[in-house]
């Protein structure tokens, strides 16, 4: 069953960090292009002044925790990112996608 995970940060360059990141991943969260893991169902971001909020939607909890071993923490830890101020997963009660 797909799980949402919360990721809070907070820095002066939060969405900064988040776009460099997003480079080194090869993938572009404005058009949804790249390189994006098979398994992530879904990726919103959002931010207010210092802080960025980013929403995914995993198949499950163990396939986030292998890409992060494997792409995103590498990246974030190359990119100099300070660690996430909030780390949080959900059972995945709804879902609705326009488009």
């Amino acid at each position: 069953m797909p799980e949402l995970l919360v990721l809070e940060f907070s820095a002066p360059d939060a969405v900064e960090h988040y776009r460099t990141v997003s480079r080194m991943l090869d993938v572009d969260p404005s058009s949804g292009s790249g390189d994006w893991p098979a398994p992530l169902v879904s990726h919103v971001a959002g931010e207010a002044g210092d802080k960025l909020i980013v929403v995914e939607v995993w198949e499950s909890k163990a396939v986030q925790e292998g890409f992060m071993q494997s792409r995103l923490g590498p990246a974030l830890k190359e990119a100099n990112v300070p660690p996430p101020t909030r780390v949080e997963w959900f059972a995945l009660a709804g879902e609705m996608h326009r488009h």
